[in-house]
């Protein structure tokens, strides 16, 4: 009986081969000729990648680029300059499972000085070209995967060069079933240098970990359900992810009456409320159209609203539940009723990015090809959705900020926005930053117009930079532990640093305490205070106003003893140890460790000290055990007295 090969465990073997490149890749030519579905490619090395080996990706603020004037409440964008790759994985402690929308436009691999892959550009001519571009994907967007939360998607741009293999690629990462559609972007009205097919195209590919119920047209047409938008005029707290809503009546009377459905609910009064406006207990008829379990469900996430009684007679209250724009009186994302959005998107083409681009610039374009905003302003707005954290790590001139931050503007949303770029040609600074500056500050066109500024946002400029993956020092983690504290406050959106706390004034190496409207944070730097500030975190901590707590630990022991008092109004973690786990916690995030010869002699001195014992403890366990004991007593004794 023929044998089944496992044609991707032999191209793994083929890979790790220490063998002639060109030998490696004759052989991996005749695997791909088999019969297989997917994608089969040399994996490629990356200096990125390669750099993780012994060294940790961290964010550093560059202060004198923050922005953060805006009014209390406004949404907080991050800008990273840096590698992507270094980037993503630092952010997998911060973001795994929280980012809503991804979207990226990837170099396209044209061969013609887009692409650049360990600092040189890859050309048309280089036969492993499309091998460099996959590794260079593959990479990023399995990290990308860890950071989407259940409901998240991404959208990504391509061309032709790269479209299948992407969507091959993207299928077997994303999974096949979690592709929605691909979008046919019309970039440009006509190509009259065309030698044979005018290509005025690109894709847009569009993977989603739930059914797209929430996914609308760019202004969605609400054809069926237009009838009843004028009953949603109210608003509450909620309303960026339910929307407005309107109120309906508990109550019913009817048929079907039931005495399970007829009880009593609490007042704000504190007297009892009935269906039918009664106070008290009457069979009558009428019933409460939901459940004791739904109705206690309903007061606890504010889906029921006590309205006062006009009657004379009776309870001085009615009670009536919301009906939401988004959202079912199960809190479920409410399926819309109207046209399905089309995949094909006519307006606006690419010649107007450069245009917006050139207003910002004083007539001048610094970035070639920058996507339009309203391509971008179309994706978002497909997420019905208004308060979302968006991630772009391919951010090039910025556009998708400026497009966060135009939706914000328009329909009050308090979408967030995330930037990822390297700085090759300070794009990052003089780019990608100072559009985004100027969109929010108001800036003078090329007309000499004044344009407002988008002033309720605020902006904050991180460095990627680096310290050495090897933790297993007191001093290295106590180092590692303070270049992480700007990572703390992106991961909990909050950024204004308090001089004191507890009235008390502490050493930045000690003690950090941040506290704005998103909530508070301490970083505990030196253990040591500990026993110091547990009174002071009793007179700040509320259960409705908790204290994130990142005390430094040299393992993943978060001194829970010792804040046992305060442990209901505070969050506690132990770091750097919850960092290391999150990073080190899959290989698609850090490629495996490389051991310094200091490092080597360690586990070599370690292991061997392992082994001296193991030998004490069989001898131990002998029969000569007396006799081996006061043998190497004598050796001791002779060793040290001459």
């Amino acid at each position: 009986m023929a044998k089944k090969i496992d044609l991707g465990a032999l191209r793994q073997q083929i890979l790790e081969l220490q063998i002639d490149k060109e030998l490696k890749h004759d052989l991996l030519e005749v695997i791909n000729e088999k019969k297989h579905y997917g994608l089969v490619w040399e994996e490629s090395s990356e200096a990125a990648w390669d750099d993780m080996q012994d060294q940790l990706p961290v964010f550093v603020e560059d202060a004198t680029k923050r922005l953060d004037s805006a009014p209390e409440g406004s949404p907080n964008h991050v800008l990273i300059e840096g590698d992507n790759l270094n980037a993503l994985a630092a952010l997998t402690y911060a973001y795994a499972g929280k980012i809503d929308v991804i979207y990226i436009d990837p170099p396209y691999n044209t061969g013609n000085k887009d692409f650049i892959y360990n600092d040189s550009f890859v050309d048309k001519d280089d036969s492993f070209r499309h091998s460099k571009w996959l590794s260079f994907m593959n990479r990023r967007l399995k990290i990308a995967k860890k950071l989407l939360s259940e409901k998240g998607v991404i959208f990504i741009s391509i061309d032709d060069n790269e479209q299948a293999a992407l969507k091959l690629l993207c299928d077997e990462i994303f999974g096949e079933r979690n592709f929605v559609a691909k979008f046919d972007w019309r970039k440009k009205t006509g190509a009259n240098d065309a030698k044979d097919i005018a290509v005025i195209t690109e894709s847009i590919l569009l993977y989603s970990f739930f059914k797209p119920v929430t996914i609308e047209a760019g202004i969605w047409n609400r054809d069926e359900e237009s009838r009843n938008q004028k009953r949603f005029k109210l608003s509450d707290e909620f309303e960026s992810v339910r929307g407005k809503y309107y109120l309906d009546t508990l109550d019913r009377g009817g048929l079907q009456y039931s005495d399970s459905m007829n009880y009593g609910i609490e007042a704000p009064d504190g007297g009892m409320l009935y269906p039918n406006g009664r106070s008290e207990f009457v069979n009558d008829g009428w019933i409460w159209k939901w459940g004791k379990e739904k109705v206690k469900w309903g007061l606890e996430n504010k889906y029921l609203e006590f309205v006062k009684s006009k009657k004379s007679s009776g309870s001085k209250y009615t009670i009536k539940y919301k009906v939401y724009e988004n959202v079912d009186n199960e809190g479920n994302i409410r399926k819309k009723v109207g046209r399905a959005f089309s995949n094909f998107i006519l307006d606006p083409i690419n010649q107007q990015g450069n245009s917006e681009l050139s207003s910002l610039f004083n007539g001048e374009v610094p970035f070639s090809n920058p996507k339009p905003l309203g391509l971008l302003k179309y994706l978002i707005n497909t997420i019905a959705l208004k308060n979302i954290t968006i991630l772009d790590f391919f951010a090039g001139s910025g556009t998708t900020l400026h497009a966060t931050m135009q939706l914000n503007s328009e329909d009050g949303g308090h979408r967030r926005c995330i930037l990822v770029t390297n700085n090759e040609n300070n794009i990052c600074e003089k780019v990608t930053y100072e559009r985004n500056k100027r969109v929010i500050n108001g800036y003078t066109n090329q007309k000499g117009e004044e344009v407002p500024g988008l002033s309720h946002n605020n902006l904050r400029y991180y460095k990627t930079e680096f310290v050495p993956r090897d933790q297993s020092s007191s001093k290295s983690r106590r180092a590692l532990m303070a270049s992480l504290v700007d990572l703390l406050c992106i991961k909990n959106n909050i950024y204004q640093e308090q001089e004191t706390f507890g009235g008390k004034k502490f050493k930045k190496n000690v003690l950090r305490y941040f506290k704005d409207e998103a909530g508070q944070m301490l970083v505990v730097l030196d253990e040591r205070v500990v026993s110091i500030i547990i009174p002071m975190i009793a007179e700040v901590a509320t259960k409705q106003n908790p204290l994130k707590v990142y005390v430094y630990s040299d393992g993943a022991y978060a001194y829970e003893d010792e804040f046992h008092k305060v442990m209901p109004v505070i969050e506690l973690c132990a770091m750097p140890d919850a960092f290391l786990q999150a990073l080190e916690g899959g290989t698609d995030i850090l490629p495996k460790q490389k051991y310094s010869e200091a490092m080597m002699k360690e586990f070599q001195q370690n292991e061997a000290l392992a082994m001296q014992n193991e030998e004490v403890v069989k001898e131990a366990l002998s029969d000569d055990y007396d006799y081996v004991l006061k043998e190497k007593e004598d050796n001791v004794t002779n060793n040290i007295i001459d």
